[in-house]
């Protein structure tokens, strides 16, 4: 089952995802996808890995090029989350930027679908606020995370959106009832 969580900021959508995974099966890859800046990030890498530890997750950590990760066929994968990975492939780590990434990006999550029994994409719905007074490269990145949000909906079995913490239906091909407590 392929499965897409959107929404705004702090919304829940980790969280969920996790709980979804969990009840997924096992094996569990945390696809992680944050570039680390400085050490305050790369305490909260590992504080974050250690806790996907002990919810029975292992994290492989790719800020770009996701599909170079090694899973067996059976594995639930959770990637999070596309606005990283967009945001890493988009601009280098000069802060230059590259406007060919999205095909690279799709290409990049599309190769994971067949390679896992599950996967699980958290992406943010940057797109739904104002674009008015963004510069040209923040404009590119938000347009470019909507073309890979519609996209991964429109091939995608389930995709939600959580407003609050709650999980709203916006598709459901498989018909299975996925029940998160």
């Amino acid at each position: 089952m392929r499965i897409l969580l959107t929404g705004g900021s702090a919304c829940g959508k980790s969280t969920y995802a996790e709980v979804l995974a969990m009840q997924l099966g096992s094996p569990r890859y945390y696809l992680a996808t944050m570039r680390p800046f400085g050490e305050e990030s790369e305490r909260k890498i590992a504080k974050h890995r250690e806790m996907r530890k002990l919810r029975g997750f292992e994290t492989i950590e790719r800020d770009v090029a996701v599909d170079s990760a090694e899973f067996p066929a059976d594995a639930v994968v959770l990637l999070e989350c596309l606005c990283n990975l967009t945001a890493n492939e988009l601009f280098d780590e000069s802060g230059e930027l590259d406007e060919s990434a999205y095909e690279r990006i799709f290409d990049s999550v599309v190769a994971l679908e067949s390679r896992c029994a599950h996967y699980i994409v958290v992406t943010n719905d940057v797109g739904s606020a104002t674009s008015g007074g963004y510069d040209a490269s923040t404009r590119l990145y938000v347009e470019l995370l909507g073309r890979l949000n519609a996209q991964l909906a429109a091939r995608f079995d389930v995709v939600y959106e959580l407003v609050c913490g709650i999980p709203i239906v916006l598709k459901n091909l498989s018909q299975t009832k996925v029940v998160v407590s």
